[in-house]
């Protein structure tokens, strides 16, 4: 039986999984919004994330700029937030 990963190793895990994407769009839109909003994670927020981290970059992007419904598992206050867009910082 395998342990399950810190709460810390989660999150280091998600950080590197939001900025490599495969896409720098993709990459700015989910990684910052990890940098933004990753701090105030607790252990259901997270979890979000690693589900959301789980979706194509295309559907996620959809989602964060509200062209498409997310499905009920994404969609709620995380995803409100996420479509403010007000986190993405695109270096010069």
């Amino acid at each position: 039986m395998t342990d399950a990963p810190s709460f810390a190793t989660r999150l280091a895990r998600a950080k590197f999984r939001a900025w490599h994407r495969g896409t720098r769009e993709a990459d700015y839109m989910i990684g910052g919004f990890y940098d933004r909003y990753h701090a105030g994670w607790g252990q259901a927020e997270l979890a979000w994330f690693e589900a959301l981290l789980d979706e194509d970059d295309v559907d996620v992007m959809a989602w964060a700029l509200g062209t498409q419904s997310p499905p009920e598992h994404i969609a709620g206050d995380l995803l409100a937030t996420m479509q403010k867009l007000d986190y993405v910082d695109i270096p010069r």
